[in-house]
């Protein structure tokens, strides 16, 4: 809790990053919880892992460890043969109670916009996940509104919009949740102003907060409680939408 709101980080990282060096254990993102008030966090693998198995036990346990503070979401390379990929799925839903599973179009090159990309919202709705996609950084395939074509294809399916775009594609990410209604806009990496702009096209009960760094913590919930909008309006959005989307109790 913080200034006597529940908040929930809908975007953290927990485990070994291969792109970047970054190397995060449970007790480091606990710590950094408990430091920012945050009581629940959504812990989702690095984007680029030497073994993704490896990577998803890593959050399975710390998930069983500590249930009342941690949600998992699968991350994995697409192009594997496909039944790997659905199985390796399934077991993150089958065994630790994973909830969303995590596109990162500027990493794995996978087109949310082809058809040839159904089968990883496919394996979500089968597994009854949300799916998050990285927006922003890593042109073409992570512009917003590439994910209206899914959206639109799989009504049933709650899209998780991650950093809203970026900042610099900011219009596109509230154009993209204006026609589609199962489309979610997490909110890291925007600027206050922007925030504010989503906010006048854009229900609070369908933002969440979400850091992505340790180090952006602190600013990515600061900014939301510092905003000149109601209390219910902050409260959607620290951690109500995360909850429904999620199953968060």
């Amino acid at each position: 809790m913080k200034n006597g709101f529940r908040i929930v980080d809908t975007h953290t990282h927990l485990g070994n990053a291969r792109h970047s060096g970054r190397s995060t254990t449970a007790e480091d993102l606990l710590r950094s919880m408990d430091r920012h008030g945050v009581d629940r966090s959504v812990v989702i693998p690095f984007p680029v892992v030497d073994d993704y198995r490896r990577e998803h036990d890593l959050i399975g346990r710390a998930v069983k460890q500590h249930p009342d503070r941690l949600t998992g979401a699968a991350c994995l390379y697409p192009y594997l043969p496909l039944d790997e990929f659905r199985e390796e799925v399934r077991r993150c839903r089958d065994e630790y109670g994973f909830a969303a599973l995590k596109l990162q179009p500027q990493y794995h090159g996978l087109n949310p916009f082809s058809s040839a990309s159904d089968f990883f919202f496919e394996t979500a709705m089968e597994n009854r996940m949300a799916v998050i996609c990285h927006t922003g950084s890593g042109l073409p395939f992570s512009l917003p509104s590439l994910c209206m074509m899914p959206a639109r294809k799989f009504p049933n399916l709650t899209l998780v919009v991650a950093h809203c775009g970026g900042g610099i594609f900011v219009h596109e990410a509230i154009l993209a949740a204006l026609f589609c209604p199962n489309i979610v806009l997490e909110v890291s990496s925007l600027m206050p102003h922007q925030l504010l702009e989503v906010l006048a096209h854009v229900a609070a009960d369908r933002l969440m907060a979400g850091s992505d760094l340790p180090e952006s913590v602190g600013t990515e919930i600061g900014k939301i409680l510092a905003l000149e909008v109601s209390d219910p309006c902050k409260r959607e959005i620290l951690s109500g939408t995360a909850c429904r989307v999620f199953g968060i109790p």
